[in-house]
């Protein structure tokens, strides 16, 4: 890996060099030391790139876009253990995108002086488990057996039909919101990965900005999709029977919708005609139409294994990735064109006093 080039090496078999090309391509590999608190700092020039490097670069991008009221949606994809969960949550000192996100959010709150300038965060927490979308502040045995709708409106977009929103003052709260559900997600063990993830969980952070100006009310709304994908895997390499075969095909399929949606967004950007795009097909895509092909800025993460027998796997993650990149959003701040009008007018105001 090189800063934004990927090339993988088939050294059991016939398959040629492949090289890819991204934004970024981080080493997580080795060359780290484990510091006393348990952190993985990369060591003096290695090609480890630590959580906090990796924060810096996509999690405080995402960040000012939902600052500046775009819509955004961070997703991690990849093969079962390759480290998805590792990358958006993190484990122990070692914490992910999501929790640095979410304490940056109050950091810059803190910082806000302007007396005419109101915030107000509150979160989400999902997870898609055999097709089924189910909150995961709520323990498994209260859960509703077909579990919650993916619904459209006008005002809302598409949601989540009964899914709980909290409130939320400190990142303390935030963090408490996350402990319950990770407590409360889907995982089981395979030969893989002794705590693979079972299903799609969605962390949904809204973010409001308030701005009052002669007494009159104005707000840019940002919602952040934080998504830490199920793995897709082989049951010949997991040894998974039972429920873990049935959740492992359950976790394909909707992986194969969401690769279906993301080549037809791409055929139909390259002009082809006549193309639906189909979202419906899983409660995965549809929860995502927005982040895919619509009104928000959207990020991938491509978790990868360099273990030899991972080939095909990587390579199709690759590839993957690459269709893609390819995607293009048409993302908007989210105000109301009046406030924006009045946000604007009020910003000439200003550099005309000064």
């Amino acid at each position: 890996m090189t800063d934004t080039q990927t090339t993988i090496t088939d050294v059991m078999g016939a398959s040629k060099e492949k090289s890819y090309t991204f934004d970024y391509s981080f080493w997580t590999h080795d060359e780290y030391t484990v510091e006393a608190d348990g952190y993985c700092k990369a060591n003096e020039g290695g090609r480890y790139k630590d959580q906090d490097y990796v924060f810096k670069k996509i999690g405080m991008d995402v960040l000012d876009n939902a600052w500046n009221g775009y819509h955004c949606c961070l997703f991690a994809y990849g093969q079962t253990g390759a480290g998805k969960s590792y990358s958006m949550i993190g484990g122990g000192a070692n914490r992910g995108i999501v929790p640095r996100a979410c304490n940056t959010i109050f950091e810059r709150m803190k910082e806000n002086d302007d007396p005419e300038k109101a915030f107000e965060v509150s979160a989400m927490m999902c997870e898609i488990y055999n097709e089924k979308v189910q909150d995961l502040m709520i323990p498994v045995n209260k859960r509703p057996g077909n579990g919650l709708k993916v619904r459209e409106s006008k005002a809302l977009g598409i949601f989540v039909d009964g899914l709980s929103k909290h409130a939320v003052n400190s990142f303390e709260e935030i963090s408490n919101i996350m402990d319950i559900g990770e407590s409360h997600r889907s995982k089981g063990a395979t030969l893989m990965n002794a705590e693979s993830s079972r299903a799609h969980t969605v962390i949904q952070i809204e973010f409001k900005q308030i701005i009052t100006h002669k007494g009159k009310k104005a707000q840019k709304v940002s919602v952040i999709n934080l998504i830490d994908l199920a793995g897709s895997e082989k049951a010949g390499q997991t040894g998974a029977t039972g429920d873990r075969l049935k959740e492992g095909c359950e976790i394909n399929k909707s992986l194969s919708c969401l690769g279906d949606v993301i080549k037809a967004l791409v055929d139909k950007q390259n002009g082809k005609k006549g193309i639906v795009i189909p979202y419906r097909n899983s409660n995965l895509t549809r929860m995502l139409q927005n982040a895919l092909g619509g009104n928000s800025k959207t990020y991938m993460i491509c978790a990868i294994r360099p273990g030899a027998k991972y080939f095909e796997e990587t390579n199709s993650t690759l590839r993957y990735a690459d269709r893609a990149k390819q995607i293009k959003n048409a993302a908007v701040v989210n105000e109301d064109p009046q406030d924006k009008l009045i946000r604007e007018l009020k910003e000439e105001n200003d550099k005309l006093k000064k």
